[in-house]
């Protein structure tokens, strides 16, 4: 797998900056991330946040989920939780505190065991 690249060449200042963005949105997230073993982070109207929202229920699995507004509102809080996780869309599915990607990731894990593999690990 290619490793995306990251831009290491910036200014303190804009250092400083992308750190503080929109930090209590990130800070939420990580906070729920610590706190449930199962956590969809995502945003309203969005069809492939509802799949993955359903899977897990179908599955039988508790989550909890985080909803950072719709298509038209809420943008920049949702482009921090981006650029913090390195995932660019959503939903973002984290389990045991470890981005596994989005719905397409969460069902083929699910079919494959690796969540449950995960979930039952006493390994945080």
């Amino acid at each position: 797998m290619m490793k995306r690249a990251v831009l290491e060449n910036h200014s303190e200042r804009a250092g400083e900056r992308m750190a503080g963005y929109h930090l209590a949105t990130v800070n939420e997230v990580k906070d729920a991330i610590a706190q449930h073993s199962v956590v969809v982070v995502g945003m309203a109207h969005n069809p492939v946040v509802k799949r993955a929202r359903k899977t897990l229920a179908q599955s039988g699995l508790d989550f909890y989920y985080l909803e950072y507004g719709n298509y038209f509102s809420m943008w920049r809080p949702r482009l921090a939780i981006k650029l913090w996780s390195g995932w660019p869309t959503y939903p973002q599915v984290f389990v045991k505190g470890q981005l596994i990607g989005g719905a397409d990731e969460l069902q083929a894990m699910l079919d494959d065991g690796t969540v449950a593999a995960m979930l039952a690990s006493k390994n945080d």
